[in-house]
């Protein structure tokens, strides 16, 4: 197909090419309903003709607010559509950071799911000066409000077949405006050190890495994704939307958040992009049912997933499979890998992708292991989601990939990784001096993350800059590294390491839930982690019995990187105690903030 300027050009000619084909679905009630490129390019068009009736138009902006539904994918489109920008915004977030967004992107009209989404607007609409309307897509609930800026997504739409009928060819005239450098989404960022800062990405930033995405991996127009992660981030829009108007590949909208792992076994997806939480998440998931299986099924498992192992490990190393080790892995292909890909939804999945945050090696291997093409990437939103990929035969743990061609990668002197390609954002709205120090004087965006380059040419991401642990014998080390191993373990769900100009690592951790219960069961205690953790004796009970779990996590660990003593939080890091971003980073100055003095005894 002929390489169009903007999205809604794509979105025209994929209504013109595959005018029947499926380009949506969405789920409720438990039946998946299908759009089709005609239908999609229709509810685009009523809608954008309806915002336009309601005096919406170039750089104004959208608010968009909810979890993936169909409706607000072709909201995002419908105001590229007349030259506005979208702006998703985190549905989870504290109305302290959603007042800030609304309010710095200068909304002028939002777009909210349902009645949840609207009851938060109207909480903090006195300060939002630029909003004019707020739009429902879902009408349950909302019979009884009078807001006289309030009105229904259908509304709009009928208003806006309405101004059809009245202004003939506006459409396409809007559409033809638009150009390449236009910003076509402002997507904020999640704010781990301060205020999230309004990233703008044009047409070209977004189109150009999806053609970079396309043109290294196995992207067809009948693949199937399912779009489950947060609408603000940039992922979200790259390797869904764009790829999906790119290349006429179908967006998959679940339930609801909780039936996501549901709707994803149904589903079975031909890729999926996934944070390491979620991998994590999945693993631990066949380790509990695993526990609960017979003794023989316990066998056979073990024994297969060991057979896997070191088939990965002679893969990973280039050598030659011993035929009665390759013999082993195809009846256990038959027995247990396959059945589990099946099991998590991956039977049709050709390539899997993790990024945003280190993974633990084991975990990697394992889904590799098991057959599943899991891969990582490496982006951020600056430079519209993409650096590096990782070739099929060239996935590891230890790198995310080669840099793509069309994007250049360096090492700065202060081993700061640098980007510059069609990637790289137009800057950050109403903020110039933060848009300079973002980039150097030849052009290139400072990353923020320290790296190297390998002697295969691999980008290697040790961690944040400003987040590595300096202890005081002058030994550089990557806290989200080591804070990954821990979590590998089933009885730890988060931990947060320190040590900066300390002799040696600390690190405060929550334990995983369910060890809890049954670790508290089993000592006739009852209560939740703040209960147990607030009681002295209950506390050092409990990291007492983490202690050999620590023992197990210090044997994967340099000795520079071994934790000598933990302390436990209070409850887990979550966004609502403002100690995690929406994208689920870790707010290190607000946990220290918290835990403090409790880190500093353990040094004393």
């Amino acid at each position: 197909m002929a390489e169009q300027a903007t999205l809604p050009e794509y979105m025209l000619q994929n209504a013109r090419t595959m005018a029947d084909q499926p380009a949506m679905r969405a789920k409720d009630l438990g039946i998946w309903k299908t759009y089709s490129w005609s239908d999609y390019a229709d509810q685009v068009r009523a809608f954008a003709l309806g915002l336009a009736a309601l005096g919406f138009g170039r750089e104004d902006k959208l608010g968009i607010i909810g979890s993936n539904i169909p409706n607000l994918y072709w909201a995002q489109v419908a105001a590229q559509c007349l030259g506005g920008m979208p702006v998703p915004v985190y549905q989870d977030s504290i109305a302290k950071e959603l007042a800030f967004v609304l309010r710095h992107s200068e909304a002028k009209i939002i777009v909210a799911q349902d009645q949840e989404q609207v009851d938060k607007i109207i909480s903090i609409k006195d300060e939002l000066p630029n909003l004019k309307w707020l739009i429902y897509c879902w009408p349950r609930g909302m019979n009884d409000y009078d807001e006289d800026y309030l009105k229904s997504f259908d509304e709009v739409q009928a208003a806006g077949r309405d101004f059809d009928s009245a202004n003939s060819g506006y459409f396409d005239a809007e559409i033809g405006k638009g150009k390449a450098d236009d910003v076509a989404l402002m997507c904020y960022t999640s704010g781990t050190t301060g205020d999230p800062k309004g990233v703008m990405l044009t047409h070209e930033n977004l189109l150009s890495c999806g053609r970079i995405f396309a043109a290294n991996e196995d992207v067809r127009p009948d693949d199937d994704y399912l779009s489950y992660l947060p609408m603000a981030w940039v992922g979200d829009t790259v390797y869904g939307l764009v790829i999906s108007l790119l290349v006429g590949a179908t967006n998959n909208c679940p339930e609801g958040p909780s039936t996501v792992m549901r709707d994803l076994r149904e589903l079975g997806p031909t890729g999926i992009i996934a944070p390491p939480a979620v991998w994590e998440g999945m693993l631990s998931n066949l380790q509990l049912k695993g526990a609960d299986a017979t003794p023989l099924k316990r066998m056979v498992f073990a024994y297969f997933n060991d057979v896997a192992k070191r088939i990965e490990e002679l893969k990973f190393d280039g050598k030659a499979i011993p035929g009665g080790l390759a013999l082993a892995g195809k009846i256990g292909d038959f027995m247990v890998y396959g059945p589990v890909r099946d099991q998590l939804g991956l039977r049709r999945a050709r390539w899997a992708y993790t990024g945003g945050a280190p993974m633990g090696p084991d975990t990697f291997r394992f889904f590799r292991g098991f057959g599943i093409n899991l891969k990582q990437v490496y982006g951020m939103t600056e430079v519209a989601g993409l650096v590096s990929l990782q070739p099929d035969d060239q996935a590891s743990p230890d790198t995310v990939g080669l840099p793509c061609a069309g994007i250049e990668v360096r090492i700065a002197e202060n081993s700061e990784v640098q980007i510059k390609g069609p990637g790289v954002f137009a800057g950050y709205f109403q903020q110039e001096e933060k848009t300079a120090e973002a980039m150097t004087d030849g052009g290139w965006f400072r990353t923020g993350d320290a790296g190297l380059l390998d002697e295969r040419g691999h980008l290697v991401i040790i961690d944040r800059k400003k987040d590595i642990i300096v202890n005081s014998g002058g030994d550089n080390i990557a806290p989200q590294r080591v804070e990954g191993i821990i979590c590998i373990e089933p009885e730890i769900a988060q931990a947060v390491v320190f040590g900066d100009k300390r002799p040696h690592l600390v690190a405060l951790v929550v334990p995983d839930d369910a060890w809890l219960k049954e670790w508290a069961a089993g000592n006739g205690k009852s209560g939740g982690l703040n209960e147990l953790a607030g009681n002295p004796e209950l506390a050092k009970a409990l990291i007492k019995a983490l202690g050999p779990v620590m023992e197990r996590i210090n044997q994967n660990l340099s000795p520079i990187e071994k934790v000598r003593r933990i302390v436990l939080a209070d409850e887990p890091f979550s966004i609502d105690n403002e100690q995690m971003t929406p994208t689920m980073k870790t707010r290190r100055h607000k946990i220290k903030e918290v835990y403090g003095n409790r880190v500093e005894a353990l040094y004393r």
